[in-house]
């Protein structure tokens, strides 16, 4: 779960980046976070992982109040929560296997616990089979299902996605977005930042929309309306 409580965020240089946002995401929803260049989407995924932090306001994920969070803190948190990325920043000198393997190497685990969360994290995304091949012998679309097996290999009650369809076809973005949608289903919280109103419109989540830093939209499950003209992310 995720939870902003009229959250700021001020840089030292003056830009406030977030004014007094508000939102709630709760276990099993997926939701779309949209917005112009600017508006804060960014910041909102960075104060979730503890690369900013507030200004003002509380922010909490899964019952941890950020705002009170220690240096040591940040590993367990950053565990608790997978991140896929539109560049997916896979390592290309190591296998499939190695790739999804890491926050598990990285967290302890035994090796007979990391070969059975890899294969079943490559088999929740179509891959197994591949993970003795490097990276650079799979497609685009494959390479960004590394990814995103690397990001719930641990399990994480939260998963995050930063533009995770900007580089790939309509057809592959879909088969992407349905994976989501799968991990929702079995209860991790699922915040999309998207550019790409389609997508926003076929899949009909929850949306929130940044303007100038303010949250001015929260639509439930029908993203149509904004779609259709009833609100405008990339507005004056």
């Amino acid at each position: 779960m995720i939870v902003f409580d009229r959250v700021g965020k001020k840089y030292d240089n003056g830009h406030e980046a977030l004014k007094g946002v508000s939102f709630t995401l709760p276990p099993g929803e997926m939701t779309f976070l949209t917005g112009h260049s600017g508006a804060g989407k960014s910041t909102v995924l960075k104060l979730i992982l503890l690369m900013e932090r507030a200004s003002s306001g509380t922010v909490s994920v899964n019952s941890m109040n950020l705002n009170r969070a220690g240096r040591r803190d940040i590993p367990a948190l950053r565990r608790s929560i997978g991140m896929v990325h539109q560049n997916h920043h896979l390592l290309f000198d190591r296998s499939v296997f190695d790739n999804v393997a890491l926050p598990l190497v990285i967290s302890g685990f035994r090796a007979p616990d990391i070969d059975r969360r890899v294969r079943a994290a490559l088999d929740k995304v179509g891959l197994l089979g591949k993970e003795k091949l490097s990276p650079l012998n799979l497609s685009g679309g494959e390479q960004q299902r590394v990814g995103i097996a690397r990001a719930v290999v641990n399990r994480p009650p939260v998963l995050l996605a930063d533009e995770p369809t900007g580089n790939l076809d309509p057809a592959l973005a879909a088969e992407i977005m349905d994976l989501f949608e799968e991990f929702a289903r079995v209860g991790t919280s699922v915040l999309i930042a998207t550019h790409d109103l389609a997508l926003i419109a076929r899949y009909r989540h929850r949306l929130l929309t940044l303007r100038a830093g303010e949250l001015v939209q929260d639509i439930g499950s029908d993203a149509a309306a904004w779609v259709d003209g009833e609100g405008d992310a990339d507005g004056p």
